[in-house]
């Protein structure tokens, strides 16, 4: 009986120490999307800067890819926020323009981003924890960012051209829509990914 107690006592914790760990996590998403929307309005880039993959990528490594996703939503849901408010300046244009197609795009491009990278941590992180990280760290942009612009050629064209002003298109895809924002994102996914990895570490020796 008191066994039986025991184990009781000790999932409950650990679905204690779950739910705080996740709404840490969500709040540090929520707190650095705000970030970067302050970053991408000092800048003239029409895409907002997504600086929330790391905190994505933790919660996957320590919660499992339906923690990734959740995160993944948590920030979908900010940048509806932005579109809706115009904090985000391009997703304003967007959303004016495809409302109830833009706030799909925003949720399904990062859902899609938080559980691929967890799938990916869970793949390489059984041999390698780094590299693990890392490797997700790239594919959360990588995806968030494809989907985005795959929306954009197949979607929104006329926002699209006026964008480019006139710039060959694949050009303007590749330096001034995803490249400035991807290598921004990249660069600071492989900075703070040892901070990551120490942080998993510590979540499992807690755990």
């Amino acid at each position: 009986m008191s066994n039986s107690k025991s184990i009781r006592s000790s999932s409950s914790v650990v679905k204690t120490r779950k739910l705080v760990g996740m709404a840490i996590l969500a709040a540090i998403v929520v707190v650095l999307q705000l970030l970067s929307y302050a970053i991408s309005n000092l800048t003239v880039l029409p895409v907002s800067i997504t600086l929330v993959l790391i905190p994505v990528v933790v919660g996957a490594a320590m919660y499992g890819t339906e923690a990734g996703a959740f995160l993944g939503g948590v920030f979908g849901i900010i940048t509806i926020i932005g579109c809706v408010t115009g904090i985000d300046k391009g997703g304003a244009i967007l959303f004016g323009s495809k409302p109830m197609l833009t706030l799909a795009l925003c949720l399904v491009k990062a859902i899609t981003a938080g559980y691929l990278a967890g799938v990916v941590y869970r793949a390489i992180a059984k041999k390698q924890i780094y590299l693990g990280v890392i490797t997700a760290a790239i594919v959360g942009p990588v995806v968030n960012t494809g989907i985005f612009i795959a929306a954009m050629v197949l979607f929104y064209q006329e926002t699209l051209l006026s964008w480019a002003g006139g710039k060959p298109i694949v050009t303007y895809i590749l330096v001034g829509l995803a490249g400035v924002n991807f290598l921004i994102e990249l660069g600071s996914n492989v900075v703070l990914g040892p901070v990551a990895v120490r942080i998993i570490k510590a979540g499992k020796t807690m755990s």
